[in-house]
C-alpha cells in the first residue's frame, strides 16, 4: 500500500523543512511513503528547498493559481503516482506530522474513506475567542449540510482513500475544505474525524486577511456547493421566503376589498402580485437548478469511471 503525503506551498522555503522533518518515514500497514510539493507559483525558493530536502516529487506552477487549485492537482497528481492513500498537510507546520498514521489508520482498516483531523481548537492559544465561536457554529452548520458528524470542518490535515480521492471534483476558488465534506458527504462516503496536535504558530495565515473576509468567503462557498447538491431545497425556500409575504399582502388586499371596498390598498395588490410572481419564477429555476444537478451527478460517475479507466491503463503501461 502507498502513501503519498501532498503539500500545497506558497513562499514556504523557511517552514517546509520544518514540516517535512516531522512527517514519518515509515508506518505500519504502508509499503512505500512518499511525498508531494505543490508549488504554486511560490517567489522565494520553495522549490530550491523541496529539492535540496529530498521531497520525491514536485508539481510547479508558474503562476499562482490559489490553493483550491494547488490541492486539487495535488490530488490528480497523486493518483497518478498510483497512491492508494493521500494525506493533504499544510507547509507551514501547522499540523504534527507524527499523527499521521493516527489520521490515515482508520482508512487502512476499511473503516472510512476520508478522516479529518480535529485541531480541538479550545485548546490552541492564538486563537481569539471570536474566532473560536465563528468555527464552532460554521463546523454545525457543515455537519447538518454534509451529513457528516466532523467537529472541526475548516481543518486541511486530511487523509482520502484511493475511491475518495477519485470522486473529489473542486470548482470554489477559495478554500477546498467546506467543497470536500458537502461534497463527498452527500455521496454518502464514510467521513470521520480524530483528534490530532498542532504546532506553535510560525506565521499569519495567508488564506483571508481577516474573519470578515474569511466568513464571507466561507459562506459564498457554503452557498455554493450545497445549491448544487441541494437547489431545490435552496431555491424552493428562497421562493417560499418570497411567495408568504406576497400572499399575506395578497390576503389583506381581500380583507379590505370585502369590508370597505378595498379602496387606497392597490398598492399592496400590486407589491403582493409581484412576490408572488418573483416567487414562482425562483421556484421554476429551482426545477430547472434540480435537473441539472441531478444530470451533474451523472457527470460525476462518468468522470469517476473514466479516471479508474485511465489509472488502470498507466499501471498496465508502467
Amino acid at each position: 500500500m502507498k502513501l503519498i503525503i501532498q503539500i500545497p506551498c506558497y513562499n514556504e522555503e523557511k517552514t517546509l523543512p520544518l514540516t517535512i522533518k516531522d512527517l514519518p518515514k515509515s508506518i505500519e500497514g504502508i509499503d512505500v511513503v512518499e511525498t508531494l510539493v505543490i508549488d504554486d507559483g511560490s517567489k522565494d525558493s520553495t522549490i530550491h528547498t523541496a529539492q535540496k530536502i529530498g521531497i520525491d516529487h514536485i508539481l510547479s506552477f508558474k503562476n499562482n493559481k490559489g490553493l483550491s487549485y494547488a490541492f486539487s492537482a495535488g490530488i490528480e497528481k497523486c493518483l497518478e503516482l498510483g497512491a492508494d492513500i493521500i494525506v493533504n498537510t499544510d507547509a507551514d507546520n501547522q499540523y504534527r506530522g507524527q499523527d499521521i498514521p493516527k489520521l490515515i489508520k482508520p482508512i487502512i482498516e476499511g473503516k472510512a474513506d476520508m478522516v479529518v483531523g480535529d485541531r480541538q481548537i479550545d485548546t490552541i492559544s492564538h486563537f481569539s475567542w471570536i474566532k473560536k465561536k465563528f468555527e464552532k457554529q460554521g463546523s454545525a452548520l457543515i455537519r447538518r449540510l454534509s451529513k457528516t458528524s466532523i467537529t472541526d470542518t475548516v481543518s486541511g490535515f486530511r487523509a482520502f482513500s484511493k475511491d475518495a480521492a477519485m470522486r473529489i471534483n473542486t470548482f470554489t476558488e477559495f478554500s477546498y475544505t467546506l467543497e470536500n465534506l458537502i461534497q463527498l458527504g452527500n455521496q454518502k462516503l464514510k467521513i470521520i474525524s480524530v483528534p490530532i496536535r498542532t504546532n506553535e504558530k510560525l506565521r499569519e495565515s495567508r488564506l483571508s486577511k481577516n474573519i470578515l473576509n474569511f466568513l464571507s468567503s466561507q459562506i459564498a462557498t457554503i452557498l455554493r456547493v450545497y445549491a448544487t447538491y441541494k437547489a431545490l431545497k435552496v431555491f424552493t425556500a428562497i421562493g417560499i421566503i418570497l411567495i408568504l409575504p406576497g400572499l399575506f399582502g395578497f390576503f389583506r388586499f381581500l380583507y379590505f376589498f370585502f369590508t370597505s371596498g378595498g379602496q387606497g390598498h392597490i398598492q399592496s395588490l400590486v407589491f403582493s402580485t409581484a412576490l408572488l410572481l418573483i416567487g414562482f419564477i425562483v421556484f421554476m429555476f429551482g426545477i430547472i437548478a434540480d435537473m441539472i444537478s441531478n444530470n451533474r451527478k451523472l457527470i460525476e460517475k462518468t468522470l469517476l469511471k473514466i479516471k479508474k479507466i485511465e489509472l488502470k491503463s498507466k499501471k498496465n503501461e508502467d
